[in-house]
């Protein structure tokens, strides 16, 4: 199965990285961005302005005609998490049955408690639906840096064809199956990556951040096993190499996020000044599910409980230092 014409869906960082990857690798790409003024950007300048002074390549055609778009052997969906179910509502009609839907956004909807793939399932109904998820900052993946993510699909020849696909030099996909593990992982993550940056902002420590990061893993596997992950994709690429990356650098919206809260300002002033943190989004939908699952998540309940103005940063720092001691798992 061959996937020569594909679609990037969103020109944000991310959308653009991948269409580099993507026309690298040989593709024909068209990128679709819903904004008029990046979309002119894009084609005029041939340059993201989210990616100054990375150059988009010659061959990527950019559109903001979304059935034109929608005309390809697969879709690579780069919209927000909170924004892919209006993206697919519209797609649905305009996409060929059968055609594989690669959500490469990593969060749980809003209300629904929906994961991404489950959201394309019902808008789009005949399309296939996949997630693409790991360790990958878009800065990185546009320039060419070697990088290594998780494909997965519940059909395994289609999981191998997109992998074939997406694959170069420097961009090195692996196949999965196991759709909701590389799901859980990336949505989890974001979360526990706040935290992190929050460890980092108020100075605790490079040893505070290991143990943060440790027992934040823990909280992931348990929160996969309860809806279905396998704990060898957790262990992966998509689940501990995403949170590793996520967890120790500022290049990560969700740990500057979290690291702006440990300085002490609030949610609303940090939302503007660095862009979209989508663990902010996910904390207290992860939370609620885990609840559902009697999931024991005592890091992610501190998240959100400070991203909903209940505890300050130190309440909650005081509130984990507390918990009874306990065997590790």
């Amino acid at each position: 199965m061959t996937f020569d014409r594909i679609a990037v869906l969103g020109g944000g960082a991310w959308g653009t990285a991948l269409a580099n990857v993507t026309a690298r690798a040989g593709r024909k790409v068209t990128l679709w961005e819903f904004d008029a003024g990046n979309a002119e950007h894009l084609a005029s300048k041939r340059e993201s302005r989210f990616l100054p002074g990375v150059r988009i390549e010659d061959g990527i055609a950019v559109t903001r005609d979304l059935a034109e778009a929608s005309r390809a052997d697969a879709i690579l969906l780069v919209v927000p998490a909170q924004a892919i179910r209006s993206v697919c509502q519209t797609l649905g009609a305009a996409v060929a049955p059968g055609t594989p839907v690669i959500a490469c956004a990593k969060g749980i909807e809003h209300g629904t408690r929906k994961f991404m793939t489950e959201i394309i399932a019902e808008c789009a109904p005949k399309v296939t639906p996949a997630i693409l998820s790991g360790p990958s900052f878009a800065a990185d993946v546009a320039r060419g840096l070697p990088t290594a993510v998780t494909l997965a699909a519940a059909d395994e020849t289609i999981a191998a064809g997109l992998v074939q696909a997406l694959a170069s030099r420097t961009f090195r996909p692996y196949q999965s199956s196991d759709v909701r593990g590389v799901e859980v992982g990336g949505a989890s993550k974001n979360v526990l990556a706040i935290a992190c940056g929050i460890v980092t902002g108020r100075g605790l420590g490079a040893s505070a951040q290991a143990a943060l990061t440790t027992r934040g893993f823990a909280e992931l596997v348990r929160f996969g096993r309860a809806y279905g992950a396998k704990t060898e994709t957790m262990m992966g690429l998509s689940g501990l190499g995403d949170l590793i990356l996520t967890c120790g650098s500022p290049q990560s919206r969700n740990f500057s996020f979290g690291m702006n809260l440990g300085k002490g300002l609030t949610p609303k002033d940090i939302h503007g000044k660095t862009g979209l943190a989508e663990g902010a989004f996910t904390a207290p939908v992860l939370l609620e599910m885990a609840r559902d699952k009697a999931v024991d998540m005592p890091i992610a309940a501190a998240v959100a409980a400070m991203l909903s103005g209940q505890m300050s940063v130190d309440e909650a720092i005081e509130s984990l230092l507390a918990r009874p001691l306990r065997t590790e798992e």
